[in-house]
């Protein structure tokens, strides 16, 4: 296994200009700038309550809408998990976390099993926080486990406010995975799965 499970990935279309660097086993150290104010605060979540050290830059056509920056993130991040984790030797690959925010409360379970899947049951009742559509935090999730290869259930057990719900969702999110990519010194040297391989 390798000691250092980290990953840098450039990703250049003709709508962004995407470069990701994670350190899965940092201190919670970040510099992100994708252009989209409230999306950086959530990626900082991830970071932070994640402990992953995060850079991220993004360039965008936010002129446009945040649609384009916020999906080639989610990509970008995913991919950078991915190849991270390598062939997911020793991980816990399980991961699950409550998250309250005053009066939300959010579940996160998540398997790091290659076989990407995502429920996903928030109820937002405001279709912006600020300037950023609400409706992009299930367009960010796919994109991140498509290109991660995790299957994701995000369910809502209470919550009214919009910033409450999607902040508690990131906070509880980073606290699965890092719960599922820690190692786990019973089996360090193994891949969990009973098949012996997990699908990349």
């Amino acid at each position: 296994m390798s000691l250092l499970r980290q990953a840098e990935i450039q990703r250049k279309t003709n709508e962004t200009e995407i470069s990701v660097f994670l350190d899965i086993d940092g201190s919670g150290n970040s510099n992100i700038d994708t252009g989209v104010p409230f999306l950086d605060h959530m990626l900082h979540q991830i970071s932070s309550h994640g402990l992953f050290d995060l850079n991220i830059k993004a360039i965008g056509d936010t002129e446009i809408d945040d649609h384009h920056t916020n999906e080639d993130v989610g990509i970008a991040l995913g991919k950078a998990f991915s190849e991270s984790l390598g062939d997911r030797k020793g991980i816990n690959r399980f991961g699950h976390f409550l998250a309250p925010l005053d009066e939300a409360l959010i579940q996160i379970t998540l398997d790091c099993s290659g076989r990407p899947h995502l429920s996903y049951n928030l109820k937002i009742q405001s279709s912006k926080i600020g300037s950023y559509d609400t409706e992009l935090v299930r367009e960010f999730f796919i994109a991140f486990v498509n290109n991660s290869g995790i299957t994701l259930h995000i369910n809502q057990i209470q919550g009214v406010n919009a910033h409450h719900i999607v902040e508690a969702t990131f906070k509880a999110f980073s606290r699965a995975m890092r719960m599922a990519t820690e190692i786990d010194k019973r089996r360090s040297e193994t891949i969990p799965s009973s098949k012996g391989m997990l699908e990349k």
